[in-house]
């Protein structure tokens, strides 16, 4: 038996350019008209570089971006749940034409890549906002930064110079989709979920990975590495809280950590979808879903995360969800637990969550052992104090 396939593919497509092409593509591209990406797009973009975004051609066309976000497909049918876009000014726009080569730089100016443009489009912001976050109300982080964005986009196919000093910066816990499947093997594992956190693993986490591990060979836990809202831990912080839970708490060889390095766009139950998807890239099995999986204040239902996989076709994804239940410390079981396994009173119930986590980190408050274990707690407050 082997991994599972990549989305809507027989093999992983990466976009990096070949090393025996890349000197001659990077000079090319210093010829062209460049544009500057915002760190969600150079984001994007490294993923589809790495084969994370597989079987995406590069930034999406107009007739994409619509069907996209009219019913989470693209216009050939193959599943995608959020537009992946790059956006200009009106003033650059004016400049580019339909099959213009386009050198494509980092916010530190940094040559990345280059696009092909054929579509030229001013997307429907508004209609964007509603369906892919649920909203258009700006107090969303997600919709901020979407009615942020230059209004026009532009779409083709791109060929991917580097991974913007990811590889350098996280080592080997950046692995690709093609080095977690090899690590797999080796491994010898075949039904494996992944575990997406932006946050620092506290009591539920640990509780919800160690369920899952039960049952299968292995688990990965996939941190995102890119840029997160004012207030959430740093990525380095959050990779060694991590690392020193593995270290102190899980049977060795359980778990594989590594990150990805998108930033969070906190769109909820469709996030969740392109979490998924890109899991299946990585070769994962399943995806783990818990509470307000990829949400941000209010804007979403605890289990709404879990709640739109059923409404998916069977054959959107081959990766499936594994839909946990609220997780909480209970005093009287004197251990964790969630609805389905005690019968207690909720008097009894510490719930645990990430944005208490942060909130208690920011006001310099203790952080019990119900919620996290000793060592964690004394990594996060060495970052917390600092």
């Amino acid at each position: 038996m082997s991994l599972i396939l990549p989305h809507a593919s027989q093999t992983l497509k990466p976009l990096l350019v070949p090393p025996n092409n890349l000197d001659a593509r990077q000079q090319y591209a210093k010829t062209l008209p460049e544009i500057t990406l915002s760190t969600r797009e150079v984001g994007d973009l490294v993923m589809l570089g790495i084969g994370g975004f597989t079987p995406l051609y590069g930034f999406m066309r107009e007739q994409d971006w619509r069907s996209v976000c009219d019913n989470m497909h693209l216009a050939d049918g193959v599943f995608w749940p959020i537009p992946i876009t790059v956006s200009v000014s009106d003033e650059q726009a004016d400049h580019i034409n339909l099959g213009d080569d386009i050198a494509l730089k980092t916010p530190e100016g940094n040559l990345i890549g280059l696009l092909t443009v054929d579509s030229i489009y001013e997307p429907d912001k508004q209609f964007e906002a509603q369906q892919v976050f649920g909203t258009t109300d700006t107090a969303h982080h997600g919709v901020a930064v979407l009615m942020a964005q230059p209004p026009i986009n532009l779409g083709g196919k791109v060929e991917v110079f580097n991974d913007d000093g990811f590889k350098a910066r996280f080592g080997q816990y950046a692995l690709t989709p093609q080095e977690t499947r090899d690590r797999f093997a080796l491994l010898g594992w075949q039904k494996i979920a992944a575990f997406q956190t932006r946050n620092p693993m506290h009591r539920s986490h640990e509780y919800l990975v160690k369920t899952v591990l039960e049952l299968f060979d292995g688990v990965l836990i996939h941190s995102l590495f890119g840029n997160l809202k004012a207030g959430d831990v740093p990525a380095e912080i959050r990779l060694k809280a991590i690392n020193t839970l593995i270290d102190n708490y899980f049977v060795k060889d359980s778990v594989i950590h590594s990150g990805y390095p998108l930033d969070m766009r906190y769109a909820g139950p469709k996030e969740a979808l392109l979490h998924a998807l890109f899991r299946q890239n990585y070769g994962c099995s399943h995806l783990i879903v818990g509470r307000d999986h990829a949400g941000v204040g209010d804007f979403y239902t605890a289990f709404a995360a879990q709640e739109i996989f059923s409404a998916l076709k069977a054959d959107d994804l081959l990766i499936e969800p594994i839909k946990i239940d609220w997780t909480f410390y209970c005093q009287k079981c004197a251990g964790m637990a969630s609805n389905k396994t005690c019968p207690h009173d909720s008097n009894y119930r510490v719930l645990i969550s990430g944005t208490e986590v942060r909130r208690r980190l920011q006001a310099k408050e203790s952080l019990p052992v119900t919620f996290s274990r000793p060592e964690v707690v004394e990594e996060l407050y060495l970052w917390a104090n600092s």
